[in-house]
């Protein structure tokens, strides 16, 4: 195989994972929104604790009744000390964002996702896995000024979502930067399946204690209509997108999943006008105009960074090459 066929195989698969996510992603958010506010199942802690079920049940029978991949043999107290912290954060982020689609639009939640990148450099500041820069700081406030444009424009805006949904996005920041710390950091890698198997069970474990206490008495008293195939068919969706993300970032970047985040929430809000019929009003748009461009500008950033690490990287061995030619 060429050179020149191995940069097109490269970018077919990068399109093809960008493609598998944005698919499931749209459907789960979308399914998710459904179930929630529209079928009679206000239930989102009930909900994120099924698509961790499947998720666990599928991670279990890949890496130890099928064995596809090999399990790491974490020992116990390294699983608490790496995996937990990572699971509660993880378990919280999925209850308080499922929570938000009871009060909040699809298209609005989407525009408050614009945060993440400020809030995880933020994280990544406080705990030392990055640096402070002007540049980057101006940026972030360019992004969080579009998302208080966007929800001054919002014609249904309810507080209550609104803090569920920023507390969600604080809590997954932190998550992602945890997963750096404690996992990456250390030289733990996991792939797809593997990170289904570890952290599914923690986030799992982390929901039966709100479940409990928040949801199951009225569970209980005022049982809801159960659709079998409905909610198989949302778990198993969920379970791919939780597979079709550590998949992307695993086979391309968490800057590619960054990029591929715009037009995804394009789309949704797209979608979360046309089939639910959410209000979209021309100051949410000016709004997000302003979020997208910060974001526009901390992709082109973290490219050049990269570019000059690699730069870095590589000017050692030329030098050696050099030497050894002279």
């Amino acid at each position: 195989m060429s050179q020149k066929d191995g940069v097109a195989r490269k970018i077919f698969q990068s399109y093809f994972y960008v493609l598998i996510w944005m698919t499931n992603s749209i459907a789960v958010i979308l399914a998710n929104k459904w179930l929630l506010a529209y079928s009679g199942f206000p239930f989102p802690i009930s909900l994120t604790l099924w698509h961790m079920t499947i998720c666990s049940t599928v991670g279990f029978l890949c890496v130890r009744v099928f064995k596809i991949v090999k399990s790491h043999n974490m020992a116990a107290s390294e699983y608490i000390r790496r995996v937990i912290p990572i699971g509660v954060l993880y378990a919280a982020s999925l209850w308080l964002s499922n929570s938000a689609y009871l009060y909040l639009s699809v298209s609005f939640i989407q525009m408050t996702k614009s945060l993440m990148p400020g809030l995880v450099y933020s994280c990544g500041i406080t705990l030392g896995t990055e640096k402070f820069n002007i540049s980057s700081a101006l940026n972030m406030i360019l992004i969080a000024f579009g998302v208080v444009v966007c929800a001054v424009g919002e014609e249904n805006l309810v507080m209550k979502g609104l803090v569920q949904q920023l507390i969600a996005l604080l809590f997954e920041a932190a998550r992602l930067t945890l997963v750096q710390i404690l996992m990456t950091g250390k030289g733990i890698k996991l792939n797809p399946l593997q990170s289904l198997y570890y952290v599914s069970p923690a986030c799992l474990l982390c929901l039966l204690v709100p479940f409990t206490f928040v949801e199951l008495n009225d569970l209980m008293a005022e049982p809801p209509v159960i659709y079998p195939a409905v909610f198989l068919g949302n778990g198993l969706i969920a379970f791919s997108l939780n597979l079709a993300v550590f998949l992307l970032i695993g086979k391309t970047s968490a800057l590619t999943m960054n990029i591929a985040g715009v037009i995804k929430d394009w789309m949704l809000i797209f979608f979360s006008y046309t089939v639910f019929h959410a209000p979209v009003t021309r100051l949410n748009m000016i709004g997000y105009i302003f979020c997208c461009s910060g974001v526009a500008v901390y992709n082109y950033q973290k490219l050049q960074a990269l570019k000059k690490a690699e730069v870095t990287k590589s000017a050692p061995k030329i030098v050696q090459v050099r030497k050894e030619t002279a």
